[in-house]
């Protein structure tokens, strides 16, 4: 179990634009923490009224978007226009090639989110767009899945032999997962504090598991959690 504090995390501040990389991104390098297995990125963004990130490309990446407050403003080559809230998972398989925009929709509010990369199993897959939402109900007190290879549960699906969960703990809501053999495990908590295999956890704050079966979740003040089911692939994808 390797603790992945928040505040050693990377930081990029343009003024529009606050991020923070858990892992290696752009002008921040770190050559402890160049992913983990087929998690590529995990970016922090707060953005400020009205601005945001003009058209730019990817290829072959999944790239899922989760948005904490305000309003993401989507548009992309494909032809997708779309909003992102609270609530809503937005997952873009960008393959042979896509462009797109990403804005704070609101003129007043921030908007606050997690852009995340998954390296996709195979490269030259057609570019596809998925958007759902997820209650609060379906998530409270519960991990519930909302990303996997299948789409199974009505999660998105992704082009790589991975699967995560989101989850929301207060008080005594608790909750142990089961991870199958073989398979790494990354927990980070997006808000709120709690407890995860007896580490206390806040914030930004992250767990890298490997050979881990059991998986705890308690103790939560206001938290909520991304669990990412991952294949045990040490090899960095940079």
């Amino acid at each position: 179990m390797e603790i992945r504090p928040a505040a050693e995390r990377g930081l990029a501040n343009f003024g529009w634009l606050h991020s923070q990389h858990s892992f290696s991104f752009g002008s921040y390098y770190d050559p402890q923490h160049m992913g983990f297995s087929d998690l590529l990125v995990i970016n922090e963004d707060r953005v400020r009224p009205g601005r945001g990130f003009d058209p730019h490309g990817h290829r072959d990446m999944e790239i899922f978007s989760y948005v904490l407050e305000g309003a993401l403003e989507h548009k992309d080559s494909m032809g997708n226009g779309s909003v992102i809230r609270p609530g809503d998972v937005q997952m873009m398989s960008a393959g042979t090639g896509v462009r797109h925009s990403e804005y704070n929709a609101s003129r007043e509010d921030l908007v606050h989110f997690l852009q995340i990369w998954i390296v996709p199993e195979r490269k030259g897959v057609a570019p596809r767009y998925q958007q759902q939402h997820f209650a609060v109900a379906e998530k409270r007190g519960k991990l519930r899945m909302i990303i996997s290879p299948d789409g199974a549960e009505g999660s998105l699906s992704v082009y790589q032999d991975a699967r995560v969960y989101a989850g929301l703990f207060d008080g005594n809501e608790a909750q142990s997962f089961q991870l199958p053999a073989n398979r790494f495990a990354y927990v980070h908590v997006v808000r709120g504090t709690l407890e995860v295999n007896g580490q206390r956890l806040a914030a930004g704050d992250a767990l890298k598991l490997r050979s881990v079966r059991e998986i705890g979740f308690a103790k939560g003040e206001q938290a909520e959690v991304l669990l990412f089911d991952l294949s045990p692939n040490e090899t960095p994808h940079y």
